[in-house]
């Protein structure tokens, strides 16, 4: 399909008001809630621990081990059933995108494979906010008593069935919800003869997901404690810089891509 002009500045449009509104709702305080949550975790000695799936694990790659972002963090992937569990590889080139984040039963294992401490808060993003794995997580994490972050589409995920026997969706489990404004579907933009295209799903969380960072580093701040920030190992002393910040940290990070 040949991309014209006129479509372009439709998704453009699209993209822009949607920013717009998610800048709007954090001007207006909209933010703060997580921004405080999350900080407050790292003050007491916790790690923010993200999770997604599909494409929602770019927003957990948003908010773990980038620069400009903060330290405490890690990232929970499905591929951790296979690096740290039991699970063999080829279940990830089949069933990684589908059916392997749809399964309820992975969820306990997954937490337990994962690096987490009492301290430390979840912040899991998914558009549609129904599959198991999802579910699952949220649902373990506020078992132990972790408090959880949602980033979702509301309007998604308020017009599909969750496909967890809890017959719960993660915004119905989440202590704080945050609406990535991303339509049914996810696209902007009808195809004639059926169909979408322009996703905005992953553009919003990613610009919520820096929101989210730049606040919490505020917070912080504002308690009078300095925040721990990654710098660009591409910069002169950027590595040594991180890894002695990182080393606060030791066995409680996991960023493998």
């Amino acid at each position: 399909m040949k991309i014209i002009p006129d479509t372009i500045t439709a998704f453009g449009l699209e993209v822009s008001g949607r920013l717009e509104a998610i800048t709007a709702w954090a001007v207006a305080g909209g933010v703060s809630d997580a921004a405080t949550a999350m900080a407050d975790a790292l003050a007491s000695g916790g790690v923010i621990q993200a999770f997604g799936t599909g494409h929602s694990e770019a927003f957990a790659m948003e908010i773990a081990g980038r620069a400009g972002g903060l330290i405490p963090t890690s990232k929970i992937a499905l591929r951790d059933l296979v690096l740290h569990g039991n699970r063999d590889v080829a279940e990830l080139d089949s069933l990684e995108g589908s059916v392997l984040e749809r399964d309820t039963g992975v969820a306990e294992e997954l937490f337990n494979l994962s690096l987490v401490d009492p301290r430390d808060i979840f912040i899991i993003a998914s558009n549609s906010g129904v599959n198991g794995s999802i579910v699952g997580l949220a649902l373990a994490a506020k078992e132990r008593g972790h408090k959880v972050i949602a980033v979702t589409s509301i309007e998604h995920t308020n017009a599909v069935e969750t496909k967890h026997p809890s017959g719960l969706r993660l915004s119905e489990i989440a202590d704080i919800v945050i609406d990535n404004r991303a339509p049914y579907g996810d696209t902007t933009l009808e195809v004639s003869g059926g169909g979408g295209v322009g996703a905005v799903s992953s553009i919003t969380a990613a610009y919520i997901a820096q929101l989210l960072t730049i606040e919490t580093t505020q917070c912080l701040i504002r308690a009078g404690k300095k925040p721990p920030i990654y710098i660009s190992a591409n910069i002169p002393g950027g590595d040594e810089h991180n890894t002695a910040l990182v080393g606060q940290y030791v066995g409680r990070l996991r960023r493998e891509a």
